[in-house]
């Protein structure tokens, strides 16, 4: 009887170290991409620069790039190489923090464009990306002319 009440004992505190240990990860994840969102934010109003890397002019990957560094992540500097890094998400999946990539086409070019999930409020989904046109800019994802080029989200921070 002392043997049933010593593993039934084991296995209540295996239970609440797995609750501590994932309440724990969700603290730190939550953090971290306060970190991300926060860091990208502040680059609102820079104006765009095609492999710009700083306030002065920046591009969308490199404002991902910039983001994640704060927060300890080294993501790859391209949105090609950033669409492939962490872990594929779908639509009903996203979360804050999560990136999302597009693939637009104009004239017969394709190019390849990233941003940074700033909210989701049920069907209510924010990026932030740096625009050819406006710079850095937060953006409703909803709108037709994003929704319709989406080619995917991806988790850095899990």
């Amino acid at each position: 009887m002392k043997k049933v009440i010593l593993i039934l004992l084991a296995l209540s505190c295996i239970g609440l170290s797995n609750t501590y240990a994932q309440k724990k990860k969700k603290k730190r994840r939550a953090a971290e991409t306060t970190k991300v969102v926060t860091t990208a934010k502040a680059y609102i109003g820079t104006p765009y620069r095609y492999g710009g890397t700083t306030r002065k002019g920046i591009d969308c990957s490199a404002l991902i790039q910039n983001s994640f560094s704060k927060a300890g992540y080294k993501v790859p500097r391209t949105s090609k190489e950033q669409s492939k890094y962490g872990k594929n998400v779908g639509w009903k999946k996203v979360k804050e923090g999560d990136l999302v990539f597009f693939k637009f086409k104009k004239k017969g070019k394709k190019w390849n464009h990233s941003g940074l999930i700033t909210k989701v409020d049920g069907k209510n989904i924010r990026f932030i990306h740096a625009s050819s046109s406006k710079g850095v800019v937060e953006s409703n994802l909803m709108v037709d002319y994003y929704k319709d080029n989406v080619i995917g989200f991806r988790r850095v921070i899990q």
